[in-house]
């Protein structure tokens, strides 16, 4: 199958809003778990259930970003709102290095309200930090194109001397950007709920959904079989909210997301991959940096790496299609020649039917939209089965979207 030709309107299924989970559920783990074998057989569970569903040689990959409070509001003097959504750090360009920036930094941002700031002048707010201290907040905007704005902030305590990170005022200023199709406004209960129990590394603007049933007692409960666990980041992206908009996938552009794994975790996986371990990844992020990694792996092979996985890359026709192992063995090597002790770069990939998957064998995901590039990722998971399987949730009462439930796939034999 060539994906670029792929009409998107054949991954289309009509969503009743009923379904679509506007807050979670009290209890996380307590969620449905469809389970899907690689025969097409469906089972419902419970999340709770998980480590007993993962067979015992598994390695379990998790992403561990955690959501910024990325929405930032300012009132100018003529009583307009403007809202800034912060997408990705451009001065300086590192998100650790950005956040831990104090007086002043870039982002690439959204603008909300935009027509009325079209004289560019600086935006000013007082907030408050957490040890109760004002500090007065400026936005300036420095250009403004298509794909957004560049806004450059700056910021000062009312504490002399005190060195506040921009991790703080975002922290103390900014409101938690959930999903535009739970159509709602924030609650205070989603800066807890819209966050995996294991998020550490600030940078998303949405979060891995898929982490978010995941219950520290589902964690030790994992431990406890033995299954190793393993932590990949990747920041996501406002674009994983945008539906497939062109007639066919080729014409679609995939947005672009930062990914870091150590080398550590390469090494895990290189491991299990030749000793025939089973790869389960928590979610579609984790899905996509795993899968990334095996490119980047062919990248370097071919001395081509540099810096970002191109959108159509895995499907060119020059792509050496090494084993997995030697494009993961390739990637330690290259790692400690340069002296690196993890790999960060961006990934652009689409995965799409035509896909060939090289690492994952067992994916935990939600139920996602209509016509959207993560409906492409599950297809190429399981194949043409994803209708049967949808239609079983939709007629069982299972909730969907990112609040809603969970199903672990089992990947089709070719």
């Amino acid at each position: 199958m060539t994906p670029q030709l792929i009409s998107i309107d054949d991954y289309d299924y009509p969503l009743p809003e009923a379904l679509i989970a506007k807050h979670p559920l009290v209890q996380r783990d307590a969620c449905k778990l469809l389970v899907r074998e690689s025969d097409g057989t469906i089972a419902t569970h419970t999340f709770s259930e998980l480590a007993g569903l993962l067979p015992a040689d598994s390695l379990l990959v998790y992403n561990n970003t955690r959501v910024i409070n990325a929405r930032l509001r300012f009132r100018k003097a003529t009583g307009a709102l403007i809202e800034i959504f912060c997408l990705e750090p451009s001065a300086p360009a590192d998100y650790e290095q950005n956040f831990a920036s104090t007086g002043s930094c870039r982002w690439h941002c959204l603008v909300g309200n935009s027509k009325r700031w079209r004289d560019n002048s600086p935006l000013s707010g007082v907030i408050t930090a957490a040890d109760g201290s004002s500090i007065v907040l400026n936005a300036t905007r420095l250009s403004a194109g298509d794909s957004g704005s560049e806004i450059a902030f700056e910021w000062h305590s009312s504490t002399p001397g005190a060195a506040v990170t921009f991790s703080e005022v975002i922290n103390a200023a900014g409101v938690i950007p959930i999903p535009p199709y739970l159509g709602r406004d924030t609650e205070a209960s989603d800066a807890t709920d819209y966050q995996t129990v294991y998020s550490h590394i600030e940078g998303s603007v949405a979060a891995p959904t898929a982490g978010l049933h995941f219950t520290p007692a589902v964690l030790d409960d994992i431990d406890r079989r033995g299954i190793e666990r393993h932590e990949v980041t990747l920041h996501v992206g406002a674009g994983t909210f945008q539906p497939v908009k062109t007639p066919s996938i080729g014409e679609h552009c995939m947005h672009s997301e930062f990914i870091a794994v150590n080398r550590s975790v390469i090494a895990a996986l290189a491991d299990a991959v030749e000793r025939g371990k089973h790869i389960c990844a928590v979610g579609t992020t984790s899905v996509r940096t795993l899968e990334s990694l095996y490119h980047i792996g062919c990248l370097i092979s071919s001395d081509l790496w540099s810096g970002e996985v191109e959108q159509w890359y895995p499907y060119s026709a020059d792509h050496p299609a090494l084993p997995a192992a030697e494009a993961l063995r390739l990637l330690l090597r290259y790692l400690d020649a340069h002296g690196l002790k993890a790999i960060i770069g961006d990934t652009r990939i689409i995965i799409a039917p035509g896909y060939t998957y090289r690492l994952v064998d067992t994916m935990i995901t939600n139920f996602h939209q209509p016509k959207s590039t993560l409906l492409l990722l599950v297809s190429a998971f399981i194949g043409e089965g994803w209708r049967e399987m949808y239609a079983y949730a939709l007629s069982h009462g299972y909730r969907f979207l990112s609040y809603g439930d969970a199903c672990l796939l089992r990947r089709a034999q070719t």
